[in-house]
């Protein structure tokens, strides 16, 4: 399969504007009714970037960008809500879900699968983990400018 770090680059790369720093990417299932969608992750020092992706981990559509003053609400499900928190939670669960409402009223959720253990080929591995860190970090620093 390769290093998941190697094909979520160029995916990530291409989302950032002129001058915007990457901070992290990883690897989701942003989920709807009855489907999902594997998603890039991309968070840098401005704002998340959501990219879908197809099988071949290629952008597929339309961005969605997240800067903070876009984001209403967001908490991770069955989370305390310590965004810091975040990576360690996925040590005690196989995956978590973000959920994220925008001030437009749209509502993402999004399934991280953690990069530890028995399932770290298969979860992304350090590159997983350190884009999980990078969104974490992202959040908690979105929390206390509010």
């Amino acid at each position: 399969m390769g290093d998941l770090g190697e094909k979520l680059e160029p995916v990530a790369k291409a989302a950032l504007e002129p001058g915007e720093e990457l901070r992290g990417c990883c690897l989701a299932t942003q989920q709807s009714a009855f489907r999902g969608s594997m998603v890039a992750v991309v968070v840098s020092d401005r704002r998340l970037v959501l990219q879908k992706m197809n099988r071949k981990f290629e952008a597929d559509g339309e961005p969605i960008s997240l800067p903070p003053e876009r984001v209403a609400k967001a908490k991770i499900e069955g989370g305390a809500g310590d965004w810091m928190q975040l990576d360690s939670m996925l040590v005690d669960h196989v995956a978590v879900a973000l959920r994220i409402w925008t001030t437009d009223g749209e509502k993402l959720k999004l399934r991280l699968m953690r990069a530890e253990g028995p399932f770290k080929s298969l979860g992304g591995g350090e590159a997983q983990s350190s884009g999980v860190v990078a969104l974490g970090e992202w959040f908690a620093k979105f929390e206390q400018s509010q």
